[in-house]
């Protein structure tokens, strides 16, 4: 669950596509900017990256500077981590990005801001108001004490429901605070300048209750960043198997046991060569909302996955039967140990979809999957799109 994974460093080669204000901040850095083709056949400008830290992605997700993400491998499962850590890094940002923006909103409707608006027509706060860091550090640089007792009064009762939980273990409950205090960390300086602002004044104290409701409902939201990154892996490596078993059968005409074949590292490992040589990659992309100027599309994230098939309204009709598999029944455990023995289940991932769908629901997050394929090339497209 933890936003910037257990590494320090990840090993994965990115494609980094920026945005209008990442692009400017890069040249006024002198930093030179890289042309180059996107799976949907697409050129963009951005930066290339072969290893990077979790926080220095974060960071440029945070500033607005990323609109796109894109990564093509032969294999993925000798980097099953590495893919997970960074799935979850983007879904974290984003939900870090838009509680803020959230936050900003609540407030703005509590009594005591909609009282003071009322009395000064000339000096309005709402979504309009804009003040520079720069302004808003040095308003809020002797406050230190002020937001740590604010912080402490809104944190305090969430801690303790999650000590209090029976459910959780000791390390998930650590891992909930923990969280909680990202969260908050994650608060613009815009935000903690009108919370200071009326924290003596009268019902100061719903505008903490609006702050708090909108913590644990993020709280709960993270939950599906976990679920995301499973399933981007699963469906990765359902595409790698497809690659791999198709290679495999030009490789060794004559062999009638591609599974068995399979099995053997140095042979697998030949093919994954093969297919590097060939340039048959599985690619995954996540793209961002849009920046701070794209309203109402800032929580929206689209995951694609991009793979050669020939057989695409097979795929179609698999996902589509899948989506609507009664998850009711079989809970995912179950799924694994109906696997045969050996056998890796290059339709989990398929099936996880339906449970990411129940998942997202709960939270309120909104989830569609669409299948399609370019009409001008073999590739197959898996459209994730989720809006936070």
């Amino acid at each position: 669950m933890c936003a910037s994974g257990k590494k320090l460093m990840l090993e994965l080669p990115l494609k980094v596509v920026l945005t209008e204000e990442g692009a400017s901040n890069f040249i006024s850095h002198k930093k030179r900017l890289l042309r180059f083709r996107l799976a949907d056949n697409i050129d963009e400008y951005g930066i290339s990256l072969n290893k990077f830290s979790p926080q220095s992605i974060q960071s440029m997700l945070l500033l607005d500077y990323i609109s796109k993400i894109e990564m093509s491998m032969p294999e993925f499962v000798s980097s099953r981590q590495e893919v997970m850590d960074l799935s979850k890094i983007i879904v974290y940002s984003l939900l870090y990005k838009q509680f803020d923006r959230d936050i900003y909103n609540a407030i703005l409707q509590c009594e005591c801001v909609r009282s003071y608006n009322r009395k000064n027509p000339a000096h309005l706060i709402d979504e309009r108001t804009k003040m520079s860091e720069k302004q808003l550090r040095g308003i809020l640089i002797n406050k230190d004490d002020v937001i740590s007792a604010i912080r402490k009064e809104i944190l305090d009762p969430v801690w303790e429901a999650i000590r209090s939980n029976k459910d959780y273990s000791i390390e998930e409950k650590n891992v909930y605070m923990l969280m909680s205090e990202k969260f908050m960390n994650r608060m613009g300086l815009m935000n903690w300048y009108i919370i200071t602002l009326f924290h003596k004044a009268d019902g100061f104290s719903d505008m903490i209750v609006s702050i708090r409701n909108l913590l644990s409902s993020y709280m709960e939201k993270s939950k599906v960043a976990e679920y995301i990154s499973v399933m981007v892996m699963e469906l990765a490596l359902n595409n790698e198997n497809a690659n791999i078993r198709k290679e495999a059968k030009n490789m060794f005409p004559n062999v009638d046991d591609i599974n068995a074949l399979l099995l053997e590292p140095e042979t697998r490992t030949k093919i994954v060569k093969e297919l590097q040589r060939k340039r048959v990659l599985v690619s995954v992309s996540w793209k961002l909302g849009g920046g701070s100027t794209s309203i109402g599309k800032q929580g929206r994230l689209q995951i694609t996955l991009y793979n050669k098939d020939d057989e695409f309204q097979e795929v179609k009709e698999n996902i589509e039967s899948k989506m609507s598999a009664d998850t009711q029944k079989r809970t995912l455990i179950d799924f694994y140990r109906e696997l045969p023995d050996g056998q890796e289940g290059t339709d989990l991932g398929l099936y996880y979809l339906s449970y990411l769908d129940d998942a997202c629901k709960k939270v309120n997050v909104k989830f569609e999957s669409l299948v399609n394929q370019f009409s001008a090339s073999d590739l197959t497209v898996i459209n994730l799109i989720f809006n936070f």
